[in-house]
């Protein structure tokens, strides 16, 4: 059978001329060309019948085939046929097994040819965007550069050469505007599988753009000298970034600042002007918050370690300028050091201070009916509640000034007779509230914070179970404080028992199946 010498030698060298400019594989190419052979086959002989085209990978000639699969039961007359018809053609043919018929070859018609290039075009366009996923899924986290091709409403599509990226506009500095044909430099913070094939997306808003940044700029960050612990930007206007030095030698601020600047003006300039603070990491939480807060000067820091949590005090001539404009400076502190930072003057941390004290000194005088001077002065000793009053060993409250043995025996002994009344009336309210005894035995709530939640209708296991964590916290309130952390771990341990459940049934099912 003769065919042309397009269908030799000729579409072979087409082949590997596209796998060349596409830096695909000649394979995935003439895997192409076949498919688009074997569409425009079934256009001539009829779409309902499987053909499918082969080409030779070492002589190029082209193979138009009909296939025939052998079913049981026929369902398809054009695509199948019985075990006996297949057997007359070919005896040792089995069940699920193909035969097929030679077709002449096709001479493709300027529609059919069309559709073809359109196959090859979209399969060779596949076929490479699959090369690009492959060759930067492992280049996240790095610097490219580019130029940019397009740029559509804001966002900016940037050729890298052999592919292509997508910086949205969401991804880009404020007020930064790209040409065709400008130079880009940004971040890969993302290749994934998108419905249009792989996509790259590259970013210069990024925190670790800055640091990828730092990193070309400062020698001693590349050699691991330097390490860069945290970084906090407010793209295309502040930044802060901690750092830490490996080596006792040398200083890491200097380091990153670089001699008059030098370093960090480059960054500054590749940023459009972007501040940038240089922070100098500490292990001490309270240092580095002061550290992150800088220019601010700090006079005081009351750390909350288990709603991470720190108060920060200043002068009150430097409120403005710790808070920053907009809130900009103490919201970068707390990205920069995973904080929640609450800013108060000394004057405020003072009213708050007596307000404290005063409360305080009133509970103990309704709790234990003693005078305000013994009330103060039991503030001013430490204690926070009656608990730690009724449970303080006797020669620790005796040792306070003007205090004796029989003072303090009376006072530990009002507190005891305090708690005792509250926890009766306690129970009182559960049992009339109709609270489970179950819910009682939950690890991490008090009778208060049960009788608080039974008054809002939550009165057993699975109704405890059914809340989500910000819901228990509410219900709460402020009085009976409790993180977000510390709820969501008591309402999966009131979910424990339906995994339980659970994993009983399926035991119960298995064995009966088994039976």
């Amino acid at each position: 059978m003769e065919t042309s010498a397009l269908y030799r030698t000729e579409l072979l060298q087409v082949a590997e001329a596209v796998a060349r400019e596409k830096s695909i594989e000649r394979d995935e190419v003439l895997d192409a060309m076949e498919q688009a052979i074997s569409k425009a086959g079934r256009a001539k002989y009829g779409h309902e019948h499987d053909i499918r085209a082969g080409i030779d990978r070492k002589t190029g000639e082209v193979r138009l085939r009909r296939y025939m699969e052998v079913v049981e039961e026929v369902e398809n007359e054009l695509t199948q046929t019985t075990l006996r018809d297949a057997r007359v053609r070919q005896p040792d043919i089995e069940i699920g097994e193909f035969f097929y018929d030679e077709l002449p070859p096709i001479d493709l018609g300027r529609i059919a040819a069309q559709t073809a290039k359109q196959v090859i075009v979209q399969k060779v366009r596949d076929a490479e965007r699959a090369r690009q996923f492959r060759e930067y899924r492992d280049r996240v986290g790095e610097i490219i550069n580019g130029v940019v091709k397009r740029n559509e409403f804001g966002n900016v599509t940037v050729d890298l050469g052999k592919a292509e990226a997508i910086m949205r506009r969401d991804e880009t500095l404020p007020r930064e505007n790209f040409r065709n044909g400008d130079r880009v430099r940004a971040y890969i913070y993302d290749v994934r599988e998108e419905p249009r094939g792989p996509q790259i997306f590259v970013s210069r808003s990024h925190p670790q753009f800055m640091a990828k940044l730092f990193a070309q700029e400062v020698p001693e960050i590349y050699d691991s000298v330097i390490e860069i612990k945290a970084v906090a930007r407010d793209p295309g206007s502040r930044a802060k970034i901690s750092v830490l030095s490996n080596d006792s030698s040398i200083d890491p601020v200097g380091a990153c600042v670089g001699l008059r600047g030098s370093r960090v003006q480059a960054i500054v300039t590749e940023l459009q002007g972007e501040k940038i603070d240089i922070i100098p990491w500490s292990p001490d939480v309270a240092t580095f918050v002061v550290n992150a807060l800088a220019p601010a000067e700090v006079s005081k820091v009351v750390l909350d370690e288990d709603q991470k949590r720190i108060e920060v005090v200043v002068p009150d001539e430097q409120l403005s300028l710790a808070i920053g404009r907009r809130g900009q400076n103490v919201r970068l502190a707390s990205i920069l050091t995973g904080w929640d930072i609450d800013i108060m003057t000394d004057e405020e941390e003072s009213r708050r201070r007596q307000d404290e004290t005063k409360q305080r000194s009133q509970n103990f005088i309704d709790a234990l009916d003693v005078d305000d001077v013994i009330a103060h002065l039991l503030v001013a000793e430490g204690f926070e509640d009656i608990e730690q009053v009724g449970y303080v060993p006797v020669h620790e409250l005796a040792s306070i000034e003007g205090f004796d043995e029989d003072v303090a025996e009376e006072l530990r002994n009002r507190a005891r007779n305090y708690l005792e009344a509250r926890d009766n009336k306690l129970e009182e309210s559960r049992k009339s509230l109709g609270i489970s005894d179950e819910l009682m035995s939950v690890e991490g709530l008090s009778t208060e914070q049960v009788v608080k939640l039974g008054e809002q209708g939550v009165k057993t296991l699975d109704d405890l179970a059914d809340l989500a964590g910000d819901e228990l916290v509410e219900m709460l309130g402020s009085e009976l404080a409790m993180t977000e952390a510390a709820a969501n771990e008591i309402i999966m341990a009131a979910r424990a028992h339906w995994f339980e459940d659970e994993a009983a049934e399926a035991t119960e099912g298995t064995e009966a199946e088994e039976a």
